[in-house]
């Protein structure tokens, strides 16, 4: 059998005629590399169906255990939550005087730990939409208070009780807040001077979902 060499079968053919083989042998060259790359790979491509939510966390060792890189698939929620209530009657005077900010000295939920008691501000872990809601009882009946949910020192909502024949009246309100990563909310007394307690006053929220 006669066998010719490459260099010999392109001096038979004309110049057009090589081009095209040259052109010929990449294309067959290009369209055998993904059978090449399949060859060298055991493992058979993973195809997803469906919606998947890849959240990066920032304490990836409080999650579930992720990948290598430190993410974990989870629900659009999160895992972030607090409620705090005031066991005592009176503010303390030597910080309420200055901040005005309400204080809860037991804390019920506090998931993630993003709810600070010493301060009583909750600070945004991550981007997304979180829920609040407050329910501040005030301790006379004579006299008015005014509270708001400050986002970063300015007002965001805000409940007043101020009927003058109700003892144990309270302020309450709820709501919705875009917050970004590191953003603080906490409680601020705008009006009045003294708050009630005996576990009556709450302060709650959590994370609806990431942005």
């Amino acid at each position: 059998m006669l066998v010719k060499t490459s260099g010999e079968i392109m001096k038979t053919v004309s110049p057009g005629s090589s081009r095209f083989l040259v052109g010929l042998i990449w294309c067959l060259l290009i369209l055998m590399g993904p059978l090449v790359a399949r060859g060298q790979n055991d493992t058979e491509p993973i195809v997803l169906e469906g919606k998947c939510l890849v959240v990066c966390d920032s304490t990836p060792s409080s999650e579930p255990a992720g990948n290598a890189l430190g993410m974990s698939v989870r629900s659009g929620t999160g895992r972030v939550a607090f409620s705090a209530t005031r066991q005592t009657n009176h503010e303390p005077t030597d910080m309420s005087n200055r901040t005005m900010i309400i204080y809860f000295d037991q804390i019920l939920v506090n998931i993630g730990s993003h709810f600070d008691q010493e301060s009583s501000i909750f600070l945004a872990p991550r981007r997304g939409v979180y829920s609040f809601n407050f329910h501040v009882v005030k301790a006379y009946n004579r006299q008015t208070i005014q509270v708001s949910l400050m986002l970063n020192g300015w007002p965001t909502i805000s409940a007043f009780a101020g009927d003058q024949d109700v003892t144990r009246e309270a302020a309450t309100n709820a709501g919705l807040v875009i917050m970004e990563r590191g953003d603080k909310v906490y409680l601020k007394l705008e009006r009045g001077n003294l708050m009630g307690g005996w576990k009556y006053s709450t302060f709650s929220g959590f994370l609806v979902f990431p942005l």
